[in-house]
C-alpha cells in the first residue's frame, strides 16, 4: 500500500511527459516493420542500428499523425520543423544518439482541459524515434535483476513526446490526464494506448512547494509506470517521500526515480540529465521539413469526433447520466455499438444498462471485445424492444443474452424457440396465485397477521410455479390485492 499523504502546508507541482507509439505500418526513419510482440530482434534494419552508410528517410504518415494529434491538443503546427541528435549511450540505443526534435517542434503551444475544469497546458509534442528495450532477467522490472537482454524490434519505431506545463496539482489530477490522451488517441486511431505493451508510457516530474509560493521545488522524474494505477501510486509515494524530507531538514535531489511495483515506492536511478548534457545538434542527413497550411487544414476538416465532443452529446443528446457518459466514452468500441444499437430503439438507458451490465461482465470472462461477440447492435435493440413490450421479462432476456453474444440470433426467434414468452394474462396468473396461497394457508395467515416478510415467499413461489415466466410487476401487484 502507498503510504497515506500527510496533511501539509505543501502543494503537489506535475508535470508529465506523455510517449505516444504511432499505429505506422513502418518505423520513422526506415521500413522495418513498426510491430509488437514479434520474436526479439527481428523487425531491424541498418538505419534502426546505425550502420555505416545507412540513412534515415522520414515517415510521412507518422507527420500526418503527428499534426492531427497537435491538432486534436489544440496545438499551433509549425511551418517548418527539423530533426536533432541528442547523444546519450545506454545498451538499448544502439546509434549512441536519438533521433528527435529539440527547439523546433512540429507541435507546441496546445492544452487540455480536466473535468475540475484545471486547464493543462501543453508546451510541446515533438516528433521521435523510440529506443530498444532492455528484457530484464531474474526479477519482476529492473530492481534486482540478474541480467538484462537487449531486444531492438522498438528501435526507431515512430514516437510523439507530448510534454505538458507543470499545471498538474494531484496525482488524481495526472491520472486522469492520462486517460484523456489515451482516449484522444484512440479516437483518432494513430495509437492503439495499451500502456502495459509500451505504446503509451509516462514519465511524471514531480515537485512540491509550500502553498502560495510561485518558485518551483526541486523536482525528480519518475520512469516506469505502465498502468494509470502506477502512475496515480508513484506520484503519490514520490510526494509523501519528498513532504518527509523536507520536513526532516533534508533536501530533494534532482535526479531520475524508478517505480517499484512490488515494493510500491520510488527508488534513486540516476543524476536528472539537462538539456546541455544531450548535446543537441540538427541531424545533417535530414533536411528542414516545410508543413504546408493547406495539408494541416486538410487533416483539420477530417479529424473525427473527440472524446469530449462525444461525452457532451451522450448527455445532451442522448439524456445520459455523466457516469454512463463517461464509460461509453472511456471504452471507444462500447459506445460505438451503443450508437448502432440506438438506431433502432429509443430506449437509451437500457441500451446503456445491458452494455455497461451484462455484457460487460460476458466481454470480461471472454477476453473480448464487443464487435468480437455475434451479438449486433440491432439484436440488442430488440432484446430491449421484448422487455419494453413485456413479451419478456428481464430475468428472461438475462437468459438470453449469452446465447446472443456466442452464438448470435433474432431475439425474438429465440424467445419463440425456447417457449420463453411471459405470461402477462391476469386470468393466468390470479390462478397461479391462487394456487400458491392454498398450498400454504399458514404463510397467509401469517402474512394477513403483519408479517410483511412473507411476500418475497409468495413472490418466489408464484415464479417458480410459473417456471419464471411470470409478469414480475403484475405478479406484485396481484398478490398484494389477492393477500389483503
Amino acid at each position: 500500500m502507498v503510504a497515506t499523504l500527510p496533511q501539509t502546508q505543501y502543494e503537489t507541482v506535475i508535470g508529465l511527459e506523455v510517449h505516444v507509439q504511432l499505429k505506422t505500418d513502418s518505423k520513422l526513419f526506415d521500413a522495418s516493420p513498426n510491430a509488437f510482440g514479434d520474436e526479439p530482434n527481428v523487425n531491424i534494419n541498418t538505419p534502426c542500428l546505425g550502420l555505416p552508410g545507412a540513412l534515415p528517410v522520414l515517415n510521412e504518415r507518422a507527420v500526418e499523425f503527428a499534426i492531427k494529434l497537435g491538432l486534436a491538443l489544440n496545438c499551433q503546427i509549425a511551418e517548418v520543423t527539423k530533426f536533432d541528435r541528442k547523444q546519450y549511450f545506454y545498451p538499448d540505443l544502439p546509434k549512441g544518439y536519438q533521433i528527435s526534435q529539440y527547439d523546433a517542434p512540429i507541435c507546441e503551444h496546445g492544452s487540455l482541459t480536466l473535468s475540475n475544469g484545471r486547464h493543462v497546458r501543453i508546451l510541446r509534442a515533438h516528433l521521435e524515434e523510440d529506443a530498444g528495450k532492455l528484457v530484464h532477467a531474474g526479477s519482476v522490472g529492473l530492481a534486482g535483476a540478474e541480467y538484462s537482454l537487449v531486444d531492438l524490434n522498438r528501435a526507431g519505431a515512430p514516437l510523439v513526446e507530448i510534454v505538458s506545463e507543470p499545471d498538474i496539482r494531484s496525482a488524481e489530477e495526472a491520472r486522469e490526464y492520462m486517460q484523456q490522451i489515451r482516449n484522444i488517441v484512440r479516437y483518432l486511431d494513430v495509437c492503439d494506448g495499451n500502456l502495459e505493451e509500451g505504446s503509451m508510457r509516462c514519465d511524471a516530474n514531480v515537485s512540491i512547494r509550500p502553498v502560495g509560493a510561485t518558485e518551483y521545488g526541486t523536482k525528480a522524474e519518475i520512469k516506469n509506470m505502465n498502468s494509470f494505477r502506477s502512475v496515480q501510486r508513484a506520484i503519490e509515494s514520490e510526494v509523501a517521500r519528498q513532504i518527509e524530507l523536507v520536513e526532516s531538514g533534508q533536501r530533494v535531489i534532482q535526479e531520475s526515480r524508478l517505480w517499484d511495483e512490488a515494493t510500491q515506492t520510488t527508488k534513486s536511478m540516476r543524476s536528472k540529465e539537462e538539456a546541455h548534457d544531450y548535446r543537441y545538434f540538427p541531424d545533417p542527413d535530414l533536411r528542414p521539413l516545410a508543413i504546408p497550411r493547406e495539408q494541416v487544414e486538410a487533416i483539420r476538416q477530417v479529424l473525427p469526433e473527440l472524446p469530449h465532443q462525444r461525452y457532451d452529446r451522450l448527455i445532451s443528446g442522448f439524456g445520459l447520466s455523466e457516469y454512463d457518459a463517461g464509460v461509453l466514452v472511456e471504452f471507444k468500441e462500447m459506445g460505438d455499438f451503443f450508437e448502432l444499437a440506438t438506431e433502432h430503439t429509443d430506449n437509451y438507458k437500457a441500451v446503456s444498462n445491458w452494455i455497461q451490465g451484462d455484457i460487460t461482465g460476458y466481454l470480461k470472462a471472454q477476453k473480448v471485445s464487443i464487435f468480437e461477440t455475434k451479438l449486433t447492435p440491432t439484436a440488442l435493440a430488440q432484446l430491449v424492444h421484448l422487455v419494453d413490450q413485456g413479451t419478456i421479462s428481464s430475468a428472461m432476456a438475462k437468459k438470453l443474452l449469452p446465447d446472443l453474444l456466442a452464438e448470435g440470433g433474432d431475439p425474438e426467434k429465440l424467445v419463440a424457440e425456447k417457449g420463453m414468452v411471459q405470461i402477462s394474462d391476469e386470468g393466468a396468473l390470479r390462478a397461479i396465485i391462487q394456487k400458491v396461497m392454498d398450498a400454504a394457508p399458514k404463510n397467509v395467515e401469517d402474512y394477513r397477521a403483519g408479517k410483511d416478510k412473507l411476500f418475497g415467499f409468495f413472490v418466489g413461489q408464484v415464479m417458480k410455479e410459473s417456471k419464471g415466466s411470470a409478469n414480475p410487476e403484475l405478479v406484485n401487484s396481484l398478490l398484494k390485492e389477492m393477500l389483503s
